[in-house]
């Protein structure tokens, strides 16, 4: 009997969840996997304990020469590359040469090279926009990234490339992914009375990997990936867990330090049939939040206590949305709040 192994393509491999992706493929020894990145001295650094398991290739998947290099005879290609926020809205040229402009790349290299592939592609609930006043969200709904949502424009057109591909395809809207993710002005972003459904970072690579088993279920088909209703938090109760794992007390900020509409996320009432079909789920948000008291180190989180006023008063001054508030710019206003005549409120802090 002549035995063949598959061979996997995955791209973005040193990211959060593509470094989860590879963690669990490397597990099935009937794998010959390919791992594709930007060389940085982080991912030759994440990726070197893998270089006797998997064949590592650096580039740039915006150059055309370096995807026709890694596109030969691949049975399943994870796309997992991309430029995320803040970076893809303060550099959105660079955000539609990586994101879009790659992802064709890629798709017409495997259309080429590899034309029976199987493309499994991460996209995310940034495209569906905001959902404050309607939290239930199906892959049937309109696609409306938030005005300014450039991560979000960017997956809308990647998921119209891959479509109308002559490639067998599965596109994952992922919800909100947390892992290793810090503490900055993005946060501020968020209505605090938005409902979130995580995943964490391992079950999500988990899902990737498991997803190469079952093509013919996922075959050209469009699902939500979150981590299930045990998974279901408001993000003002989220921000106050994880203040508390970093140490830094109550997050006890202005209300209108943080925006009222104009982000994502929400509660992915049609996960479960993906979690039917490849079974991926196995952590909770008390998984979740156990993880994160553990990666704090005691000694830091004592530090960050005893300045914790200094540090929430410096992520204060980097709130866009209470910049705008307090400087009455009308066109930010109208963008981060919901009435354009607004009381000031002063800070708690």
């Amino acid at each position: 009997m002549i035995y063949t192994k598959k061979r996997i393509l995955l791209s973005g491999a040193s990211g959060t969840v593509g470094f989860e992706t590879l963690k669990h493929l490397v597990k099935n020894p009937t794998y010959e996997i390919t791992v594709f990145d930007v060389k940085t001295s982080k991912s030759v650094k994440k990726l070197a304990p893998f270089s006797d398991r998997v064949d590592i290739v650096y580039g740039s998947i915006a150059n055309v020469e370096d995807m026709e290099r890694i596109s030969q005879n691949i049975d399943v290609a994870i796309h997992l590359a991309a430029i995320i926020p803040p970076l893809a809205d303060k550099n959105p040229e660079l955000a539609y040469r990586v994101n879009v402009q790659g992802t064709e790349n890629l798709v017409h290299s495997l259309e080429k090279n590899s034309p029976h592939c199987h493309l499994l592609f991460s996209s995310s609930v940034s495209v569906y926009g905001d959902r404050i006043n309607s939290s239930q969200i199906s892959v049937n709904d309109v696609l409306k990234p938030s005005p300014g949502d450039q991560y979000g424009e960017t997956k809308v057109l990647c998921e119209k490339l891959i479509s109308k591909s002559s490639l067998s395809w599965s596109i994952f809207r992922l919800g909100a992914i947390m892992g290793n993710h810090k503490i900055s002005k993005l946060m501020f972003h968020m209505p605090l009375n938005t409902s979130m459904e995580i995943c964490t970072p391992q079950d999500t690579g988990r899902a990737f990997a498991n997803a190469v088993d079952f093509q013919n279920q996922l075959k050209n088909q469009i699902f939500n990936l979150g981590g299930g209703k045990d998974c279901v938090i408001s993000y003002r109760s989220f921000l106050e867990k994880m203040f508390d794992a970093f140490g830094l007390g109550k997050a006890n900020f202005p209300e209108k330090a943080f925006a009222e509409k104009n982000f994502h996320c929400g509660i992915l009432s049609d996960g479960n049939k993906l979690e039917e079909i490849i079974h991926f789920r196995r952590q909770n948000l008390n998984d979740y939040f156990e993880m994160v008291h553990q990666q704090v180190h005691p000694f830091q989180k004592k530090i960050t206590f005893l300045f914790g006023k200094l540090i929430k008063r410096y992520l204060l001054s980097q709130s866009e949305p209470y910049r705008a508030y307090r400087s009455s710019n009308e066109e930010e206003i109208e963008h981060f709040f919901n009435k354009n005549e607004m009381k000031m409120v002063k800070p708690a802090l």
